[in-house]
């Protein structure tokens, strides 16, 4: 007798775009008779009409990474999986676990949206009976190996471990509901006056009125550090770039200096180009001073100036009535003697 559908056939990708279906009085989609599954077949694979249906189960409060992953392992435990999440209720959680942060109903909903979830169960059973598992056509039980003792029982799952169905799956360490509530409770101040800064009331957080008030002084008190912070953070920016520009000041004074003093030694140094220019100088003038020009050949005569008038010639010299000028010397006197006796012949 093969099982007739009430369901749409469902597409994997689905899952991806669109929230996992709740389940209703029976979901085995499957058009096949339900025949049990070992873990042998099931790993081989199954037919596409004959998903293996994988069951696992929790609280599923405060939804987070590690529940995530643990559903992850239980989508990819086979080729072709259907994987059926149970949620337990508000009441059977209370009573067998402690008090949840979220209500069942928005339970539900984080279940529905993650993407490995293929149908949730709401109020499931805390423990599995065989009426249950035919009911809903289950295959497999996916759940750490860790034992989970509760309702007067050492390991919930020992008579589905018993039978063949139970298959582990591996805790991820560091995250857990417990871990997060410890978190706000180890943290339970900060977390108040972060809300109280968010516009709660603290009748809504069940602070009391002196709570109330030293949690709106700390939180000006940070604002103020904050302030500081900033101010401070800045401060430090400019210090930093005003150093940046003194170190570009200074490396650029050294440069022009270097070849500021470069220059100059070249100019006024030992080997300098002035002193090889005052050399030359000097040589010239020295050169000058003992060998000076001659004017040139071809130089116009020199003329008399027209304002003077030239000067009247001499009267011819008469010697007879010339006196003779003493000698200074025999011998001049002598010169003298000779030359009136010439002087004489002549005129004669």
């Amino acid at each position: 007798m093969k099982l007739q559908s009430t369901h749409r056939c469902i597409d994997p990708r689905d899952t991806l775009i669109e929230p996992a279906i709740f389940a209703r009085e029976t979901s085995c989609d499957c058009r096949a008779p339900h025949e049990k599954l070992t873990i042998e077949q099931a790993r081989r694979g199954t037919p596409v009409d004959r998903p293996v249906r994988v069951y696992a189960d929790g609280i599923f409060d405060l939804f987070h990474s590690g529940h995530a992953r643990a559903l992850m392992q239980a989508k990819n435990l086979f080729p072709n999986t259907y994987l059926l999440v149970g949620v337990c209720s508000d009441e059977l959680t209370h009573k067998y676990k402690g008090f949840t942060v979220m209500t069942e109903q928005e339970r539900y909903e984080a279940l529905r949206h993650c993407r490995y979830v293929d149908e949730v169960l709401r109020d499931a059973p805390w423990t599995l009976t065989p009426k249950f598992l035919d009911k809903h056509k289950i295959d497999f039980v996916a759940h750490d190996d860790i034992p989970y003792s509760s309702a007067g029982s050492e390991d919930v799952y020992k008579h589905i471990k018993e039978a063949g169905m139970f298959v582990p799956t591996q805790r991820t360490e560091g995250i857990s509901t417990s871990d997060i509530i410890t978190r706000i409770v180890r943290d339970y101040d900060v977390y108040a006056r972060r809300n109280l800064q968010r516009g709660y009331t603290a009748k809504e957080l069940n602070v009391s009125y002196i709570n109330e008030k030293k949690y709106r002084l700390q939180n000006q008190v940070d604002r103020m550090k904050e302030k500081v912070r900033t101010v401070e953070e800045k401060s430090k920016h400019f210090v930093c770039r005003v150093e940046e520009k003194s170190h570009d000041l200074i490396q650029k004074w050294e440069e022009k200096s270097r070849e500021f003093i470069g220059n100059f030694l070249e100019l006024f140094g030992p080997d300098g180009t002035w002193k090889q220019v005052l050399q030359e100088r000097s040589g010239r003038m020295l050169s000058y001073a003992l060998s000076p020009r001659e004017s040139p050949c071809n130089s116009p005569p020199r003329e008399l100036s027209p304002l003077r008038s030239p000067s009247p010639p001499s009267p011819p010299a008469r010697w007879h009535n010339a006196r003779p000028s003493p000698p200074t010397s025999p011998k001049g006197a002598s010169a003298s003697m000779s030359s009136m006796s010439e002087g004489d012949e002549d005129e004669n």
